[in-house]
């Protein structure tokens, strides 16, 4: 099962009057890269690479840095190829575009793998220990004409947390770090109010805040019962948020920036987070991923992927949370206290929702985790015809 051809389609699905924006940007599209993996006998693996928009950077390192290494491997040596490409990039890649890269391929042979066993991918990483993940809605971004009327943003959460509690949501995840703190509270006050005491709220900051700022919006979101808070500060700053940790009694949240094992340990050497949160298309694909797990478990800290793209993004990461054990073990596990829950966005996003030829949906407030070989999803051929907006391909 040798590598005979790499594809790679950036694929765009603008969103016209349904922009949205949280603290660091406003998104006027969808974006993904899609990595196409096919052998020498036909059979064929998909995979996505990066997380933030824009992706564009992306096809060239793959094509012109990677896939000469690639060509002619055998598809099925994910360890080898995973440790040689990141030593290749060692010197000057250890985050950003070349681990971007790395782990669009690594889930596409992952995807190879599975379909050549036929078998889904969590089987062949160990069995899974669930067949359906409790899923939170992330959204309660800032919306409309003037983000920055706080009026009028107090009501549109008010409203959006209201249909997601119709739409079946137990468990919320809103956007804060783009208004003032005191208007930012506010608007988390309000989703409280509507969703009442019992539902299940976390929020995101997306590295807004200075220490001093993300303490005050830390006791505010303590006192009113959030589940967690997500990336209070920079990346950067470990200590800082190894300081606001034991400031405050909010779960701390992080890591949808960070690549790499070696990022993961330097967080939980610091004791900087309570809940991992590694994002399969960023962190160095499912390879990286299981690594990134043992070392959670390790540390006893409980793994929560960031969920971000397309609708294979989503597959990737419904087989990685399949294998998730318990943490700690009990005879009952309860998400979210020892059981993960699946990021599910409720943005706007056609490469999520048309992309793949059977969508994910939510059922009885969980997703199901695929069974098929593989990532154990199909590409619609007409919809990624639709989306392509830049094509490149390396073959033998």
């Amino acid at each position: 099962m040798k590598i005979d051809r790499i594809e790679t389609f950036l694929l765009r699905a603008p969103l016209g009057r349904e922009r949205f924006y949280w603290s660091q940007a406003g998104a006027t599209e969808r974006a993904s890269l899609l990595v196409k993996i096919t052998t020498d006998s036909g059979l064929a693996g998909w995979g996505e690479s990066g997380v933030s928009m824009p992706v564009d950077h992306l096809p060239a390192y793959t094509h012109d840095i990677l896939a000469p290494r690639l060509l002619g491997r055998d598809a099925a040596a994910t360890e080898p190829i995973w440790h040689e490409l990141y030593g290749f990039s060692r010197d000057f890649g250890r985050k950003g575009a070349s681990v971007d890269a790395i782990s669009g391929i690594d889930i596409a042979l992952w995807d190879l793998r599975g379909k050549a066993a036929g078998q889904p991918v969590h089987a062949l990483m160990g069995g899974a220990f669930r067949d359906r993940v409790r899923a939170y809605a992330t959204g309660l971004y800032y919306r409309g004409q003037d983000v920055r009327d706080v009026r009028a943003a107090v009501e549109q959460v008010r409203a959006e947390a209201r249909q997601l509690v119709q739409s079946g949501f137990t468990a919320v995840k809103g956007k804060v770090g783009l208004l003032p703190v005191r208007d930012d509270i506010k608007r988390m006050e309000a989703v409280r109010a509507e969703v009442g005491d019992d539902f299940l709220l976390m929020t995101d900051a997306n590295h807004a805040y200075n220490f001093p700022t993300a303490v005050r919006m830390g006791e505010a979101l303590q006192a009113l019962r959030f589940h967690w808070f997500e990336e209070p500060l920079v990346p950067e700053d470990i200590a800082g948020c190894a300081a606001l940790r034991r400031k405050l009694s909010i779960p701390i949240a992080t890591g949808e920036c960070e690549y790499g094992r070696h990022g993961f340990l330097e967080l939980l050497r610091a004791g900087a987070a309570d809940i991992l949160q590694p994002d399969l298309c960023r962190c160095g694909g499912l390879s990286e991923g299981q690594k990134i797990l043992a070392l959670a478990t390790a540390h006893h800290t409980p793994v929560c992927l960031h969920v971000w793209g397309s609708g294979v993004a989503l597959a990737a990461g419904l087989q990685l949370i399949a294998v998730i054990p318990p943490i700690p073990h009990t005879v009952f596990p309860t998400a979210p206290e020892n059981e993960p829950m699946l990021e599910f966005d409720r943005n706007p996003n056609p490469l999520r929702d048309e992309l793949l030829t059977r969508s994910f949906a939510l059922e009885n407030e969980s997703v199901r985790i695929p069974q098929g070989a593989g990532l154990g999803v199909d590409i619609d051929p007409a919809a990624l015809k639709r989306f392509t907006t830049n094509y490149r391909e390396s073959k033998r």
